[in-house]
């Protein structure tokens, strides 16, 4: 339908709304079933929908007659939130999605397509101290001014008013909030709204001043790109702990130039202490940033003991300003953390409760940064104060909007890096992190074949793939700071990557040997090591868990280099976890054997060494090794991914040095 192409096309370009932000509708004729009588309705965005992906299911319907019926019965603005309720009496049908805060403004507006967007330039004018002159400067009596009022039933009054007053008005800018915009027809509606945005991007540009937020500091300019991404990569961590301090938190990294530009400019702390206007904004990037006030020359040190100090600041001035402001009905406090974190010369961290949450903080605190700009180069950059931004983030209707998510999965918030996981049991074990909420970083030799694990398991905002040497201690390094500055931080690493090697002892060269504790034994230590390293700096515990073997406690023939470097792994489990438990890191392992079904290990030569070992084809090999066991059943790469998820569910949260058999029951490998 129209109305759908017209939002995709709208919401698809940034520079006309944010994700997730604005609302689109549009009237029209249907039957009614009951009756048979034609009747008027509103198709308009449900609550929490994109623009730019929405599709016909994501619409409210409502009856355009109960709509306006309303009005009849508004108690008045100081009981408006009621209306929000009462909007579900006016559904037609099943109604579609539920009807959002900005309903009454498209159905009491008297057209028949209505566009609210939240572009960035013409929210530089709403949030500009002199905004209604400079709205009329630049539109002249094609837009109107509309002072801010909180959105609502009343703000869809104003705007309906604004309407039949100014008949030559195409649109009006919406005072510290965004623009609406309508039309007789949806492409109308749609070049109205553009004309709109352009205008106001073109007014900006030619009438702004050249540097609004103050010359560049000495020091402060942005670090080269591998400078910048490795200070990132050593602070992310420690700032993932700080944000997390309430609850976990999932981070993003952004290193624009919008951002890296604002954080070299004499006035970022002035401006950054006004904090955001648009409503929007600042529900995600929390009433103002955490800005570090050293230059990217200071030591990582000296860095971190500051951030840790203005962290410290900032839940206190957050308390005291829920504090100036609660009321006995206000929802409780829901942390006092920053959501966005500015650092100079290398960037700004953002924060949420998964990927995408994070990832959309950062871009609309870019869209501020862009507001800042604009009002500022022609005016001074004036939000709504204190108190209405208050009454937007603790409002009774967003914590309801809140209440009404679903549970989070055992895994949300957590950031998992598994080893070996482009294939077999490593593959499994991200699957299954994933499924569980987890983000996943898909590290293997084989960066191909991890990238193709990483697409099928989701998005960039889920899963990652990196290429991974095990083996090479630079290479370790790298891979752990691609996953840091992909999800903030890491909670869970898996060394699962390994290669196996059957030969008799005569047999095995000194090269076998070397390969295969390279692979299983260094390997597993370096990336423990890197791990605990970002582990420690997060400071809110985490886990390993290490895939070794049966043969690491069961003597076997012709294994002697596999079965010494499964024994080395097992011994580093209880080793680590002796040495970490006191940061809350817990260290466990898996015991798995013979899955050969899906395995990599096994496809790669090691199926058809041990099938030859016990004297079978190797196409039955796993029914072999299952009818040697007590249970006899064999072992598939989910199993071992099924135990891995029981060590880090949560369940067995005061579990560490344990290993856990896989192995459908060898009683000469039972731990003793």
């Amino acid at each position: 339908m129209e109305l759908v192409a017209r939002s995709n096309r709208l919401g698809s370009d940034p520079r006309n709304t944010n994700y997730a932000g604005g609302n689109t509708s549009a009237k029209g004729s249907s039957v009614d079933p009951v009756t048979q009588q034609p009747i008027e309705l509103l198709w308009v965005k449900g609550s929490g929908g994109d623009l730019g992906t929405l599709t016909e299911a994501g619409l409210a319907v409502l009856r355009l007659d109960r709509l306006r019926g309303l009005v009849d019965v508004y108690p008045g603005v100081e009981r408006e939130d009621e209306m929000v309720a009462a909007f579900d009496y006016c559904l037609h049908g099943k109604g579609g999605a539920a009807p959002s805060i900005d309903t009454a403004m498209h159905g009491l507006v008297d057209s028949p397509h209505v566009d609210h967007l939240h572009p960035d330039s013409g929210i530089a004018l709403a949030t500009a101290a002199d905004g209604e002159k400079l709205t009329a400067e630049c539109f002249g009596d094609r837009v109107v001014w509309v002072p801010w009022r909180r959105p609502g039933f009343q703000l869809g009054l104003d705007i309906a008013a604004v309407k039949r007053e100014n008949p030559a008005a195409i649109g009006c800018i919406l005072g510290g909030h965004g623009i609406t915009a309508w039309g007789e027809t949806s492409d109308e509606c749609e070049a109205n709204s553009l004309e709109i945005i352009r205008t106001a991007e073109r007014f900006l540009a030619e009438r702004g001043v050249a540097e609004p937020f103050g010359a560049v500091v000495p020091g402060f300019e942005a670090l080269p790109v591998d400078e910048r991404r490795a200070r990132a990569a050593a602070l992310a961590p420690v700032i993932r702990g700080l944000a997390s301090t309430d609850k976990p938190q999932v981070g993003h990294y952004t290193d624009s130039d919008v951002v890296l530009e604002f954080t070299a400019r004499e006035r970022l702390t002035e401006l950054a202490a006004l904090g955001t206007s648009c409503p929007d904004h600042f529900l995600r990037t929390k009433v103002r940033p955490l800005v570090l006030d050293l230059p990217p020359s200071a030591s990582i040190e000296d860095a971190v003991e500051r951030l840790k100090e203005l962290h410290a600041e900032y839940r206190e001035e957050y308390s005291a300003y829920y504090q100036r402001h609660a009321d006995a009905d206000s929802p409780a406090m829901r942390g006092a953390d920053p959501a966005i974190v500015l650092v100079p010369g290398v960037g700004m961290f953002s924060f949420g409760k998964d990927k995408q949450t994070a990832r959309v903080a950062g871009e609309f605190y870019v869209n501020a940064i862009n507001v800042m700009r604009g009002a500022e180069s022609v005016s001074t950059y004036a939000p709504i104060d204190e108190r209405e931004k208050f009454r937007i983030e603790y409002w009774a209707l967003e914590e309801a909007k809140l209440q009404r998510m679903p549970k989070p999965k055992p895994l949300a918030t957590r950031v998992a890096l598994v080893t070996g996981a482009g294939s077999g049991i490593g593959k499994a074990i991200a699957q299954r992190l994933a499924a569980e909420g987890a983000c996943v970083v898909i590290a293997d030799l084989d960066l191909a074949a991890a990238e193709a694990v990483a697409k099928e398991i989701g998005s960039a905002d889920v899963a990652v793939a990196v290429g991974a040497d095990v083996s090479s201690e630079a290479a370790v390094a790298a891979a752990m700071d691609e996953a840091v500055l992909a999800f903030g931080g890491v909670d869970l690493v898996v060394n699962n990557a390994g290669l196996s090697i059957s030969k008799s002892l005569l047999e095995t060269t000194e090269r076998d040997w070397d390969l295969q504790h390279d692979v299983m034994a260094k390997g597993s230590f370096l990336v423990s090591r890197a791990a605990a390293k970002v582990l420690i700096d997060q400071g809110i515990g985490g886990d390993i868990v290490y895939i070794s073997s049966k043969n690491a406690v069961f003597a076997g023939p012709n294994n002697v280099a596999y079965g010494a470097a499964k024994a080395d792994q097992a011994h580093q489990v209880r080793l680590l976890a002796a040495e970490l438990g006191e940061y809350g890191v817990r260290v466990n392992g898996v015991n798995p054997d013979g899955v050969v079904r899906g395995s990599g290990i096994f496809a790669k030569g090691w199926g058809a060494q041990r099938a030859a070992v016990y004297g079978v084809p190797e196409s039955e090999l796993g029914a072999f090794y299952a009818q040697r066991t007590l249970l006899k059943r064999e072992v598939l790469p989910e199993n071992v991914a099924a135990a891995v998820f029981a060590l880090v569910g949560g369940d067995l949260s005061h579990t560490t040095g344990l290993h856990v058999p896989v192995d459908a029951g060898v009683a000469a490998a039972f731990l003793r």
